[in-house]
């Protein structure tokens, strides 16, 4: 299933960040993206792995490697210099990689096989990269919170900045990320953002209470890469 937001979810989002940041002096920045890394190590990584098993398969079965040679050569392989035979079996193998290779360039074949730990990583470092870029660089009080969601690796995160976290417990975060996972597991992001915005909104809101000289320091539209 692969996750998408449309124009009215863009909209309810937007209007829950407005209405969150009524009642605090905090920043709640939303950004989603489509993935947050290409992962084409992973492909070349499945390629590699792909070349090494048939290796590993050839020194293991010499036997079956004879009879396929002697099938694919019609019994002529005894014919062959050595040199030629195993420069044939190196194309072969060159063309395993190639065809591998090529067929994890599809996306979502490629984030198929991309294992969920790898994912997790590059989502959460993606998420702080752009806490730093988008926020917390350009906010005067160092007073933000970044809510991110990854909607091909079916990630969320979120980041606050130094002063929330001095007087937040990370637990504090825990029901506005359970419902914003839950909502992305039934393909309802626009929906789960909104409410995962207001739980945080509240969050802030009892620490950071809006001031009367508050100022609108980031734009409270959300955000897609």
């Amino acid at each position: 299933m692969q996750l998408h937001l449309t124009q009215s979810d863009h909209d309810l989002v937007s209007a829950a960040v407005a209405e969150a940041e009524t009642r605090t002096s905090g920043e709640i920045v939303t950004i989603v993206a489509r993935r947050s890394d290409s992962y084409h190590d992973v492909g070349l990584s499945w390629a590699a792995a792909a070349v090494f098993i048939a290796l590993a398969l050839m020194a293991a079965f010499p036997a079956h490697l004879r009879a396929f040679l002697s099938m694919l050569l019609l019994d002529w392989e005894h014919e062959l210099a050595d040199w030629k035979l195993l420069t044939g079996l190196l194309g072969i193998l060159i063309l395993k990689f190639l065809v591998v290779r090529y067929l994890l360039a599809i996306m979502p074949l490629r984030m198929l096989v991309t294992p969920k730990a790898t994912k997790a990583r590059r989502a959460r470092r993606r998420a702080i990269l752009l806490f730093r870029t988008a926020a917390e660089a350009r906010t005067r009080g160092r007073t933000g919170v970044l809510i991110y969601i990854s909607l091909d690796e079916h990630r969320a995160e979120l980041v606050a900045d130094r002063a929330i976290n001095e007087k937040v417990s990370p637990d504090a975060w825990g029901d506005a990320m359970a419902t914003l996972v839950d909502a992305l597991r039934q393909d309802r992001a626009g929906e789960g953002l909104a409410a995962a915005v207001a739980q945080v909104g509240a969050v802030l809101a009892a620490h950071f209470p809006r001031e009367a000289d508050d100022i609108n320091e980031l734009p409270d539209r959300l955000i897609e890469l």
